[in-house]
């Protein structure tokens, strides 16, 4: 059975195509309550790998996970009256519990600055506390009007930082090293997924924000997924919360703070950055699972064959999975192919007996025969010419589908087919507005050379702008 007779093709209607990998990748369903999802193992397999790689990246920057509330007080809301007016939609709000209705309203937690801000203001007495360095794994809950597996459902899962600093200079130099060091690092050495960072002009920063970074990739339909996003918040909710040092100089000084996260919309975007119509592309250095050893026959030498294979590869710190032959070949190379497994191991009775196995490709369907003995070490090579050509893939569909143009109206054309890029200048103002009306956004704000500016001010700046999900 091949996978193209299970999924839509994506010519055919690209939606219908991502909800059919999500089913039948067996990676998530619909949660009872309109916009929740229920991740199964294997696409929680996937958020995990993701999770451990960010984690690790979190912590090489000094950072230190911690946990904070879920329940927030409505009134910590009010107290930044520029980020309650950006949330207010999306709020969960729970007015009674226990039998009675509350003394005052509490907000499950859409992103946590405020209830951080609190605790900052506790734990901060002196410049010696500083830089606070916070990070924390949990759900949050933000009322999606038009939900969608990973990509946009009331709750999900993220992670969030948040730091104080003594100045700006500091709090604006650590944001951009968890924007490199951590989020474009793991884009594009794990899920080698190439992005655009850039800025967010202001109509589009995190509410109560001073400065809002962006990873922006292209998906295979052409539109724009953000990321992840980096914030600095400036002084706002070190004002609103009272986070005040005492300085080296024996003053009272407001911090500098900042936040930022990535959700379980990563796997969303691994869907669509790498599918295909056979189904998932998963790269190896993020794979859960990067070798199925398929046995191809129900027999004692083949299954003896997989286990030998499977534990050599287990050896070399290969994750492996054998796969015995229980259901038809066809139906189980199928799953393992909808499932993005990067390499699979076909063990049969025939190769078996010249002391052979056939290794298949996921990427490209290249297959090659290798001795049985030897296989194992020669896997990790495979894998890693995998993970480049995926990202060479990728990097090329990014710069087929970007376009420079020098109108609006020109940037509302390409943006049918992937980004345009054009000058900040014609598009600031009336021009973004045009863009909006047509559904297309401004993604980001880049210098001429790609790097990131320090605000929207600069001096020829260009914008890239897109359909997004």
């Amino acid at each position: 059975m091949a996978a193209q007779s299970v999924l839509t093709p994506q010519s055919e209607d690209f939606p219908r195509w991502y909800q059919d990998v999500v089913a039948k990748a067996e990676m998530a369903d619909n949660g009872p309550v309109r916009g929740t999802m229920v991740i199964r193992p294997y696409g929680y397999a996937l958020w995990e790998r993701m999770q451990a790689e960010m984690d690790a990246r979190i912590k090489a920057t000094g950072a230190k996970n911690a946990y904070f509330p879920l329940f927030i007080p409505q009134s910590y809301f009010s107290r930044e009256a520029e980020h309650v007016e950006g949330f207010s939609p999306e709020l969960a709000v729970v007015t009674f519990a226990g039998g009675e209705e509350l003394a005052e309203p509490v907000v499950v937690r859409p992103t946590s600055e405020t209830v951080v801000g609190e605790f900052m203001a506790k734990w901060v007495q002196s410049y010696r506390d500083l830089p606070l360095l916070l990070n924390q794994w949990a759900n949050v809950v933000r009322w999606e009007l038009r939900p969608r597996l990973f990509l946009r459902s009331s709750e999900f899962l993220w992670q969030e930082g948040h730091t104080a600093h003594e100045s700006y200079q500091d709090a604006s130099a650590y944001a951009r090293r968890i924007h490199y060091e951590v989020y474009h690092d793991f884009l594009v050495n794990v899920l080698a997924c190439p992005s655009y960072l850039g800025i967010k002009p202001a109509s589009e920063r995190f509410p109560g924000a001073i400065n809002s970074m962006t990873g922006e990739a292209v998906m295979r339909d052409g539109k724009a997924l953000q990321m992840c996003t980096t914030h600095e918040l400036g002084q706002n909710f070190a004002r609103a919360f009272d986070i005040y040092f005492q300085s080296e100089a024996g003053v009272a000084e407001l911090c500098y703070t900042t936040s930022w996260g990535a959700s379980t919309r990563l796997v969303g975007g691994l869907i669509m950055a790498h599918g295909d119509d056979h189904g998932l592309l998963v790269p190896p250095r993020l794979a859960p699972v990067q070798v199925a050893v398929i046995a191809v026959r129900d027999d004692a030498d083949v299954n003896e064959a997989c286990q030998r294979v499977a534990a050599s590869l287990g050896e070399a710190h290969v994750r492996v999975e054998v796969d015995r032959a229980r259901g038809s070949f066809g139906r189980r190379v199928t799953d393992w192919e909808i499932k993005g497994v990067p390499l699979r191991i076909e063990v049969g009775p025939r190769d078996l007996a010249q002391g052979l196995v056939t290794v298949v490709r996921r990427d490209n369907g290249e297959k090659t025969t290798h001795s049985l003995d030897g296989v194992a070490g020669e896997i990790p090579a495979l894998l890693e010419r995998a993970q480049s050509d995926l990202l060479a893939r990728a990097v090329a569909h990014r710069d087929a589908h970007t376009y420079d143009v020098t109108t609006v109206e020109e940037a509302l054309e390409a943006a049918n087919d992937g980004f345009a890029r054009l000058a900040w200048d014609v598009v600031s103002g009336e021009g973004e507005k045009t863009l909006n009306a047509q559904a297309v956004s401004v993604r980001c704000l880049q210098r001429q050379d790609g790097s990131l500016p320090v605000n929207e001010d600069e001096q020829g700046l260009v914008c890239l702008v897109a359909k997004s999900y």
